[in-house]
């Protein structure tokens, strides 16, 4: 209950954008932690909305290794500890890793508009330099939303920011600067 209270709620996966999992290849999306964003020696793994507990057998060094040499974020910084308990196996230590925001949260606890927008615009804006295609909201909401979500909000967003988040993602399709909208059959 304590790392609930401190790291918000259990998702299934994060937006592309978020600081967690930012740090890939743009070509191809990363929703959860893993070698492909820059950490090494993940296990048994949980997600929560500003952080996770992974619990590797052995010391867990690798995992706190790979957090500190992750590149620094512009607001946000990541942190690594052992936690002194067991929690998946007596031979493995947890490691919590904890999204530390530097500018402020919304009232209710979810990411702002004023950060996740341009967060989105950083990691989204660069394809139009290889993409063939524009892909539709349905498409992206998973990876601008992170899981689970609705149809405008998740667990990381609410709906006035999903709705916002949304609108300019069509209008940047509409641009053409993606290719031709992706229409599914």
């Amino acid at each position: 209950m304590d790392i609930v209270d401190e790291l918000g709620p259990v998702v299934d996966t994060y937006p592309t954008w978020h600081p967690l999992v930012c740090n890939h290849d743009g070509r191809s999306p990363v929703t959860t932690p893993s070698k492909s964003c820059g950490y090494r020696g993940l296990d048994h793994t949980r997600h929560f909305f500003n952080g996770f507990i992974t619990c590797p057998y052995g010391d867990g060094q690798e995992v706190i290794d790979s957090v500190n040499a992750l590149p620094i974020h512009p607001i946000a910084h990541i942190t690594a500890e052992r936690l002194d308990v067991k929690l998946y196996n007596p031979e493995a230590t947890p490691i919590l890793v904890k999204c530390n925001w530097d500018k402020p949260l919304g009232m209710d606890g979810m990411i702002p508009l004023s950060i996740a927008m341009p967060l989105i615009l950083e990691q989204e804006i660069p394809s139009w330099r290889w993409a063939q295609v524009a892909e539709t909201w349905e498409t992206m909401r998973y990876y601008l939303l992170g899981s689970p979500h609705g149809a405008r909000s998740s667990l990381f967003v609410n709906q006035e920011t999903g709705q916002a988040i949304k609108k300019i993602w069509n209008s940047l399709i509409y641009t053409g600067m993606f290719g031709p909208i992706k229409v599914d059959r």
